[in-house]
Order: structure tokens, then C-alpha cells, then sequence
């Protein structure tokens, strides 16, 4: 068994679940930020911790797996490899920033404790790579929002069928796979259960209404943490990829690019604010299951560069469209705002994220997207003209809606609308990652293209898979 130096898994997890046992016991909504931060920046540096120590091991060559896990009651339940040890950093950061940036009209509405129980959620999954244990924290990580719309009195029913089938389809489909393994047969019927329960948890076409309706009931700030760190993708990578023939994958590609195309038009057609960042997020979001689609080296490598890229740019969007909102109230865009002279800053992050998250030259996801492009292109090229133009309609929506909340008419505020200090230390950080992230993306590739070849060797059929190089 390949260990870590130091329990940092353990470590990510267990931190944020005391964190949010003292936050509940806290009635002063100030302390309970104050408090909520500090054990949100010890997960971050507990998740630097562990990608940092398996990166040295590997680099030093102390290690020849692939794989560092840690066995806990006899079983290897927290793992790292090169897909997940970036990926826990960025989870963490993710709420992190949101945390930090939450301002003082929301902190009595937006649960801190819940924040910290989602992101050891979250934490866990990405440290896991046995499949029960990761269907286990999937359904654990989907029923915290149901919680959420159920104290606040909003409608639940189609979230409630959409988590329902999910975790059905899940359990089905994985008890079919391990019955089928044993019995020495396939496990089609199985994996295609498991197939379709990722494409609800990734809100894929038909099964993207819980989406809209999770953003419209919930809180901005639980909405964003949920739907940003793209588990719904992990879970495709660890179920699907491993055992399902490679026309499946293919198929789900398929999926994904029809519900990239259909997100991209509703986007453009959208008058309140949240819907129009729902269906953005699923546009972009979608690109990236694209990539895995087309399994080949270059497009997979390109894919899971976009998934670090869009999850810290859409997070950026949303945390801007929720302070502006914590300002204005729920934002629709049915006429011009005129918002650039009382918050000129949160318009910079607007565009600079906005940017970021279509790829544009300069910025953190500029070079993924173009790897993903090129994969995409060589592998089927109706394929690649169709991602082109997805991104070309994400961009228009992205600029008419800046347009639409910052330019026109002028607006006259009582009180003073400019940015908080907390806000601008998130909005810094945002800008020196996308912008830091797009000068100097070689560490990311290579990281990137390891986890892609990882990847693509755990498929059977992977002399099919490794078309391109």
C-alpha cells in the first residue's frame, strides 16, 4: 500500500466536518463567518497539502503507483492520483471564495455550516476510487440541497424525482455491473443504468429541468457550491469510462453536445439573471463531457484542462451576479441596468470571468478550450465545427448580458453600491488565477495529460481510445 507522508485526505475531510459542528453551535451570524473562513482556509491548505505531497512523491520516484491511498478499518476508502490531486485544491478554493465574498445582506439566508458539510462532501468524493464509496458520497452530496429548499419552503418536487431517479438509477445499475463481473459476462444493462444516472447528476438533455429549478429556489451562494466542481463528471470518469464500450462514451458525447448547442440558445433568450447563469454554466460545462466523448489523448487532455478552467470561471460569474443581486435584489434583464459607475470592479470580473469561461486568448481557459477544440476536430470534425460555434454563442451571451447590467440608463442609488473589501480580495484572487493560469499554463497541461492518459488506460479497449497523440 502507497501512502501519503501525512494524512492530508483525512485531513480534508475531517476539517470541515468539525468546522461545521461549531458554525451550527454559533448564533452570531458574524462569528459564524469568521469561524466558517478559518476552517474553510485550513481544507484549502490541507487539499494543497496532499497535491503537493503526491506530486514530490511521484516526481522523486518514491512511489510506483498510480495510485496513494490510505486504508481506514480495512478499507481503502480516501485515494489520490493525478485526476483527483488537482482537483481538491480547486473544490476547496471554490468554497473558500465563496465564503469569503458572501456579503452582509445574505449571511443570516446562506448557511455556513451547510457550506462546510458540502465541501467535505464533495472532498470525499473526489478522494474516492472505489465506486460504492463513491455512489455512496454522491447520493449523500445530492440530498443536501433537498434539505436546504425544504427549510426555506420552496418547491421540491422536481428536485425530489431528479435526486430519486438519480440515486435509483445508481444503485440499480452498479449492483447490475458487480452481478454481471461475476457471473463472467458484461456489464451492458448495468452501465447503461449508471450512464443514465450521470446524465441527470450533469443535467444533461431531457434532464436538465432540476437544474433551473435548484438555481431559482435555493440560494445563489448553496446553488454555485453544488453544481461548480462538476462531481457529476467525476463520477462519469470513475463509473462509466472504465467499463463502458467505447460507443457509449461516444454516444454520451453526442448528448452532451446537443444539450451544449440547446443551453447556448436558451442562454441568449433569458430575462432573469439566475436562469441565463444556469443555462451558461450547462453550455460550457457540457464541452467538457465533449472531450471525454471523443476518447482520444488531446481531447481528453483538453477536456479536463476546461473542467479546472470552467469550474474557477463560472464560479467567478455567479459570485459576481450574487453580489450584485445582494445589492439590487433578484436581477432581471428585460432592460438596460446601468451598474458600471456604482460597481465598476464587479463589472471587470464579470468580463474577465465571462471571458475565461468561453476561452478567450489570454486567460486561464484559452488554452484548454483550443486543446479540446483540436481533439474534437481531429477526431470528427461535425463535431468540432459544432464546438465552435457553441463557443461563439456563449461569448455573444456573455457580452449581451454585460451589456445589459452595466450599460444604458443610468441608475440612482440611496446608498453607496461599490465593492465590499472582502469582495475585493475574491476578486483579485479570481483575476490573478485566470490571468496567471493563462500566461503560464504548462504545469496544467502535463498535469492534465497524465490524468488523460490514466484515464484512458483504465478502458479496456484503450489501443481504440489512444487513436491520436
Amino acid at each position: 500500500m502507497s501512502v501519503l507522508r501525512f494524512p492530508w485526505l483525512e485531513c480534508c475531510v475531517l476539517v470541515p466536518i468539525i468546522g461545521a459542528a461549531i458554525v451550527a453551535c454559533l448564533r452570531d451570524a458574524d462569528s459564524a463567518r469568521r469561524t466558517c473562513l478559518c476552517f474553510a482556509g485550513l481544507t484549502f491548505v490541507s487539499t494543497v497539502g496532499a497535491w503537493q505531497d503526491f506530486d514530490w512523491l511521484h516526481a522523486s520516484n518514491a512511489v510506483s503507483s498510480e495510485y496513494l491511498n490510505h486504508q481506514i478499518f480495512g478499507r481503502e476508502l480516501f485515494a489520490i492520483d493525478h485526476l483527483s490531486a488537482s482537483l481538491l485544491p480547486l473544490v476547496s478554493l471554490l468554497h473558500l471564495l465563496t465564503i469569503l465574498v458572501t456579503s452582509r445582506t445574505k449571511i443570516r439566508r446562506f448557511s455556513f455550516s451547510g457550506a462546510l458539510v458540502l465541501d467535505a462532501i464533495a472532498l470525499a468524493t473526489f478522494s474516492c476510487t472505489d465506486p460504492w464509496s463513491i455512489i455512496e458520497f454522491l447520493a449523500i452530496g445530492a440530498a443536501l440541497p433537498l434539505l436546504e429548499l425544504i427549510s426555506r419552503r420552496k418547491p421540491t418536487r422536481g428536485y425530489l424525482i431528479h435526486l430519486t431517479v438519480f440515486i435509483g438509477l445508481m444503485v440499480v445499475g452498479w449492483s447490475l455491473v458487480e452481478r454481471e463481473i461475476e457471473a463472467g459476462g458484461k456489464s451492458f444493462w448495468g452501465i447503461v443504468l449508471v450512464l443514465l444516472a450521470m446524465c441527470v447528476r450533469c443535467g444533461l438533455f431531457p434532464f436538465h429541468g432540476w437544474f433551473a429549478g435548484l438555481f431559482e429556489h435555493a440560494t445563489f451562494g448553496l446553488a454555485l457550491l453544488f453544481v461548480t466542481p462538476l462531481i457529476g463528471v467525476y463520477g462519469v470518469v470513475r463509473l462509466v469510462v472504465p467499463l463502458a464500450p467505447v460507443w457509449m462514451i461516444e454516444d454520451l458525447g453526442l448528448l452532451a453536445m446537443f444539450t451544449a448547442f440547446y443551453a447556448s440558445g436558451m442562454s441568449l433568450v433569458q430575462n432573469d439573471i439566475r436562469r441565463f447563469y444556469c443555462y451558461c454554466f450547462l453550455a460550457n460545462s457540457s464541452l467538457i463531457l465533449v472531450g471525454i466523448g471523443t476518447m482520444t489523448s488531446i481531447s481528453t487532455t483538453g477536456a479536463l484542462c476546461v473542467w479546472l478552467s470552467e469550474s474557477l470561471a463560472m464560479l467567478g460569474l455567479g459570485l459576481t451576479l450574487r453580489a450584485i443581486e445582494a445589492r439590487r435584489g433578484r436581477l432581471f434583464m428585460r432592460e438596460f441596468q446601468g451598474l458600471y459607475e456604482h460597481t465598476p470592479n464587479l463589472a471587470v470580473c464579470f468580463v474577465l470571468t465571462g471571458l475565461a469561461a468561453v476561452g478567450f486568448p489570454g486567460t486561464f481557459g484559452f488554452v484548454g478550450m483550443e486543446i479540446l477544440m483540436d481533439g474534437v476536430v481531429l477526431a470528427k470534425p461535425f463535431l468540432g465545427v459544432a464546438v465552435v460555434v457553441i463557443g461563439a454563442l456563449n461569448g455573444i451571451a456573455i457580452v449581451q448580458a454585460f451589456f445589459r447590467l452595466f450599460t444604458g440608463g443610468q441608475y440612482n442609488s440611496s446608498v453607496s453600491l461599490k465593492i465590499r473589501a472582502r469582495e475585493r480580495y475574491g476578486v483579485l484572487a479570481l483575476a490573478a488565477l485566470i490571468l496567471i493560469g493563462g500566461m503560464s499554463p504548462q504545469g496544467r497541461v502535463a498535469s492534465r495529460h497524465e490524468a488523460a492518459m490514466q484515464m484512458l488506460r483504465s478502458h479496456p479497449d484503450r489501443s481504440a481510445a489512444l487513436t491520436t497523440q
